[in-house]
């Protein structure tokens, strides 16, 4: 039987993307006892990953960030927030970083509890994103991943989320 790329016969199996395995990992979700596997969230679908600070400069990126979700996340990009005290920046406690997050800005886009996002003890994702690009420098960097996981941009702190670069490439990968 033929059929055409991309259609399954009755009763076929789903073909499932793979996913890779440094996204295959539970992840706490900030200030919960819930975790995601980004896996059963991503595979196969374009990320915005972001490492962010309750108590920066930077931290009403937190806005544009979730209006970024809410526009593009029908065509299945997938946001992904990682509270991060490398720059000394997040938050005294847990419960403060969610309170800044969905009570000031509404997030309701993927955030991972507080963990390193560089050095030795990085999160795995943030591991595999600084070995294939720069580690970030301060809070509110953003990469780009394309399906694959591969990151494909990445964008300062002082690049806001509504920037045409980042709107941009985002548009690109979709």
């Amino acid at each position: 039987m033929f059929l055409a790329p991309g259609i399954a016969a009755v009763g076929a199996e789903p073909q499932q993307r793979e996913c890779p395995a440094f996204l295959d990992h539970d992840q706490r979700k900030l200030h919960s006892r819930d975790t995601v596997n980004l896996c059963d969230v991503a595979a196969g679908k374009p990320m915005l990953v972001v490492n962010t600070a309750s108590r920066c400069g930077f931290t009403g990126q937190f806005e544009g960030l979730e209006a970024l979700h809410n526009r593009y996340r029908e065509e299945g990009l997938v946001v992904v927030g990682f509270a991060s005290d490398d720059f000394r920046q997040e938050a005294d406690s847990e419960e403060e970083a969610a309170k800044v997050c969905f009570v000031n800005f509404g997030v309701t886009f993927t955030m991972i509890a507080p963990g390193a996002v560089t050095g030795a003890d990085a999160n795995p994702v943030f591991s595999a994103i600084n070995a294939q690009s720069q580690p970030p420098r301060w809070n509110f960097t953003k990469y780009l991943l394309d399906r694959e996981g591969n990151v494909v941009a990445s964008f300062p702190s002082q690049v806001r989320p509504q920037d045409t670069r980042l709107t941009s490439a985002i548009e690109e990968l979709l």
